[in-house]
């Protein structure tokens, strides 16, 4: 048994619907979470801006003991994959266990990708999805405007405005017959009505915060790191800014009351 937290980063406020899913997932595991609130969004990034950024995440959690690290961040899985031997502990982005939920739902073998635009340039998620089975056509397509949506709090799926830019990012995948849809940016899953929606009930929309929950949990006890005391995990919430307004918004992803429980640190430290 071990009792040491899991560490999960994100760009921002997206990498929360992970911690949701990991709360379901394993209600006794302890978690970190930092959100780099003070620098998203991470999409529109260099690479080597990225891959720095993602370093320091890791290393702030890293600082706090974690026996494991998640880039709950579809851009860091697929810009920096490289991080993971850099580290001391096991670690996961959301690219593989998504692929793999992916590549079991599809029924007519074409699969959509949405992410940010860093993401989709990498061609992360086709990659492995046609490194699996080559028959599979992947198309992909950068959704941008998603991340500041759900930052700052649209999410509606009957507001207008995210109406309009899901119907003018999904059109491609709806019109090029997708029966799957990866969702791979972890801020993406808030949109989940409004893209169901749009896209219709007969396709299947891929949570990479959820599939990613799921592996996580399997990595730990294959591991033996698993918790498991049956007392109630806790979980810490750290950004690098404006922790009032993650306060807000934190709330809608948890579903929970979030007033004063995040803290400001300075990620330049690390």
């Amino acid at each position: 048994m071990n009792k040491n937290a899991i560490g999960v980063f994100d760009s921002g406020l997206g990498g929360l619907s992970a911690v949701k899913q990991m709360l379901c997932a394993m209600p006794n595991e302890n978690i970190i979470y930092f959100g780099d609130t003070g620098r998203v969004p991470y999409g529109n990034r260099s690479k080597d801006t990225i891959r720095r950024y993602a370093m320091q995440d890791a290393n702030f959690l890293l600082k706090n003991n974690v026996k494991m690290v998640v880039a709950a961040c579809g851009t860091v899985s697929s810009v920096a994959p490289d991080l993971e031997s850099t580290l001391k502990v096991p670690y996961t982005g959301v690219v593989l266990p998504t692929c793999f939920t992916a590549l079991k739902e599809s029924k007519n073998g074409k699969i959509g990708v949405i992410g940010t635009t860093a993401t989709i340039n990498s061609h992360s998620y086709k990659t492995r999805i046609q490194l699996k089975n080559p028959s599979f056509e992947v198309f992909e397509q950068d959704c941008p405007m998603f991340v500041p949506l759900v930052e700052n709090g649209f999410i509606d799926r009957d507001d207008m405005v995210v109406k309009l830019i899901v119907e003018k990012y999904m059109s491609n995948l709806k019109n090029a017959g997708v029966d799957t849809v990866i969702l791979g940016c972890t801020h993406y899953p808030i949109l989940k009505d409004a893209i169901q929606d749009f896209m219709g009930k007969d396709v299947t929309l891929i949570d990479s915060g959820k599939e990613t929950a799921l592996y996580t949990k399997k990595v730990l006890e294959e591991n033996g790191l698993n918790n498991t005391d049956k007392t109630p995990g806790t979980a810490q919430f750290f950004v690098s800014d404006t922790p009032d307004n993650f306060e807000k918004i934190a709330s809608l992803f948890l579903s929970k009351d979030m007033q004063n429980c995040v803290s400001r640190i300075n990620i330049e430290e690390y």
